[in-house]
């Protein structure tokens, strides 16, 4: 039987580091920042469903979020400030980020490569959003922690985060009632968080 190196080659997730232009306090692999891009995703899902009569697959954008830069294990983790500098540049890594996902999606048996295909092309473009803004909170919980841990390095990235969540309340309202009702404890201490003095 052919050996398929898929999921070992998703594995090497945790070897992927983030914010490699920045001074961090804690570094951050990519493999814990997609797991929390899927709770979150789901959490988004689950208000849009609950406050807003939506009716989104939290599940599936979980799953999206898990993958959702999986390319990155081949092309590793360019900075967003290079990734967005003009349209050509962020033009042609989109293109980069398709070779590499059809690469990795060489590596599954032929039964499996649309179930996968599905999933890490995100085709579905009301779960897209919402895994991008489940994407950008993450990097903003990021930068929130890295200032209550005394880095001042982030702040910058704070607030052009901000800004880009801003601009996408509009069609997913849910980020506003994620921004109001959970973003104030991260940062907080264990025994905070658990209501112990």
């Amino acid at each position: 039987m052919k050996d398929y190196p898929f999921f070992a080659t998703v594995s090497r997730m945790k070897y992927i580091e983030r914010w490699a232009l920045m001074r961090n306090s804690r570094a951050e692999n990519l493999s814990e920042h997609s797991l929390e891009v899927a709770v979150i995703a789901h959490a988004l899902c689950t208000i849009g469903n609950v406050r807003y009569g939506r009716q989104l697959s939290a599940e599936r954008a979980a799953l999206f979020a898990l993958y959702h830069d999986v390319s990155e294990i081949i092309t590793g983790d360019l900075p967003t400030p290079v990734k967005y500098f003009n349209p050509e540049i962020e033009n042609a890594y989109r293109k980069v980020e398709h070779v590499a996902i059809d690469e990795l999606l060489k590596q599954l048996p032929d039964d499996l490569k649309d179930v996968y295909a599905d999933i890490l092309y995100e085709n579905d473009e009301e779960l897209r959003i919402i895994v991008k803004a489940a994407d950008k909170l993450s990097a903003l919980i990021k930068c929130i922690e890295e200032e209550s841990a005394g880095n001042t390095e982030f702040r910058t990235a704070a607030s052009s985060t901000e800004k880009s969540l801003r601009s996408m309340i509009r069609d997913c309202p849910m980020i506003q009632d994620f921004i109001d009702s959970f973003l104030p404890d991260y940062g907080r201490t264990l025994d905070e968080l658990l209501g112990k003095d």
